[in-house]
């Protein structure tokens, strides 16, 4: 098989370099939505590309940011931003491409947080949680910055489940002997998957509905 041919680390670095070039795409979209010119779409861009990733490795406490030692990452990113900010006037819906491709940079990024902390020897809870802070807060920040409303956020939607779901998934077959790279896949999987059923089908979980309070007699 492929997978066995590749090591952990060197998935690793091919899901990091993944994750950034397809929120970079995205934080172009959102750039071009707000009609920014090419220093913003560079910016917005290179937030979305690294800031998951860059407040896992804050957290972990790792030696060096992945982008402070490896810079490729964010000209990877700004170069994204500037073939979008040439070619975002042929897409006739810019929303609707930057949800699908969200949804891939999402089950991306969820497996290399994951991995990121498996290979740093953390506990299952502290890798699940790796794997949803790096797909989620680079995000995050591109709808803040952008004036959009955040995706993690919107009422219903399989976001912050796929990225959990996906991450549990990654860490319970690591635990049962699955091989590291497998089991990386897997989890990126299930979260693709949730995540475009909801966008496909409206997959979603309840939601809390208030009710008025109880008279007491």
């Amino acid at each position: 098989m492929i997978l066995d041919q590749i090591t952990p680390g060197a998935l690793i670095a091919v899901l990091d370099y993944g994750a950034v070039l397809v929120f970079a795409l995205t934080g172009a979209l959102v750039a071009s939505r707000a009609q920014l010119d090419p220093v913003g779409f560079i910016f917005m861009a290179a937030l979305t590309a690294v800031g998951g990733g860059t407040l896992r490795d804050l957290i972990l406490g790792r030696e060096t940011v992945f982008w402070v030692a490896q810079p490729a990452y964010v000209l990877m990113a700004a170069g994204a931003a500037l073939v979008v900010f040439w070619t975002a006037h042929l897409i006739e819906s810019r929303y609707k491409l930057l949800l699908w491709l969200d949804s891939i940079a999402l089950s991306v990024a969820v497996a290399a947080g994951v991995g990121v902390a498996m290979e740093g020897g953390f506990g299952p809870v502290i890798t699940i949680i790796m794997g949803v802070v790096t797909g989620t807060f680079g995000g995050l920040m591109r709808d803040v910055v952008g004036n959009e409303v955040p995706l993690v956020l919107k009422q219903g939607e399989l976001y912050l489940t796929a990225a959990f779901g996906g991450a549990l998934v990654a860490v319970l077959l690591g635990q049962l002997g699955l091989g590291r790279s497998e089991a990386l896949i897997a989890g990126a999987a299930i979260v693709w998957v949730l995540r475009a059923g909801s966008l496909r089908w409206g997959w979603r979980l309840p939601v809390y509905r208030p009710r008025p309070p109880r008279d007491r007699g």
